[in-house]
């Protein structure tokens, strides 16, 4: 399957949505990795690992990795949560997509990914979480500036697609307002890095009028 017709988010960001859900307190968190790159007789489970290995060799910080993922999962923020070792989770991931990657290719071996998109596509990403941050912090309150710069460490430290998709995340789990205007650009956004139009908006976008 390809990439555009993954019609559900995929990679890192789409993990986040398996992790809010009303599932993830029946199932460990190595059974719901296991059950996303699964998803699709397995098409998801690429996207995932190459999202990992991104943000694992990535210099965006440990704490950086860990705060943006309860963000995007829609938990609050909370600087003293009791966390995991993020960077050995994001391992623990790589491991669970190369298996499941491996009952269709005995001989896959995780390889470096490719280089990230070019720098248009990281300047527009990085102007559309600017001039959304003022309603990210409104709407996350406590954190939603750290938040806001956690964002746009990983798109210029890890990867514009995947730091798109996570700034598409916290908008949907956080209930933040999207103007028309914008609203649009996400999807021509969306459209330029091969997303499927779904995976920008499952129906969760909180779409509002363009002020007068």
């Amino acid at each position: 399957m390809r990439r555009q017709d993954i019609w559900v988010d995929f990679g890192l960001s789409g993990l986040t949505k398996w992790f809010a859900g009303p599932w993830a307190g029946e199932a460990t968190e190595e059974e719901i990795v296991a059950g996303a790159a699964d998803w699709g007789d397995g098409a998801y489970a690429a996207t995932l690992l190459q999202d990992a290995q991104r943000l694992l060799e990535s210099p965006v910080p440990t704490p950086v990795i860990a705060l943006l993922w309860r963000a995007a999962t829609g938990l609050p923020y909370d600087p003293d949560a009791v966390r995991r070792d993020e960077r050995a989770w994001l391992g623990d991931i790589v491991r669970i997509c190369a298996e499941r990657i491996r009952r269709d290719e005995p001989s896959f071996t995780p390889v470096p990914p490719e280089p990230p998109v070019d720098g248009p596509l990281r300047e527009a990403v990085l102007e559309e979480i600017r001039q959304a941050a003022p309603a990210v912090r409104d709407a996350v309150r406590a954190g939603g500036a750290e938040v806001v710069d956690a964002l746009e460490r990983v798109v210029v430290e890890a990867d514009p697609d995947l730091g798109f998709r996570l700034f598409l995340r916290v908008l949907k789990a956080h209930l933040v307002p999207v103007t028309e205007s914008r609203y649009q650009r996400y999807h021509e956004l969306g459209e330029r890095f091969g997303y499927h139009e779904l995976v920008v908006d499952d129906g969760t976008l909180q779409s509002v009028p363009d002020p007068d």
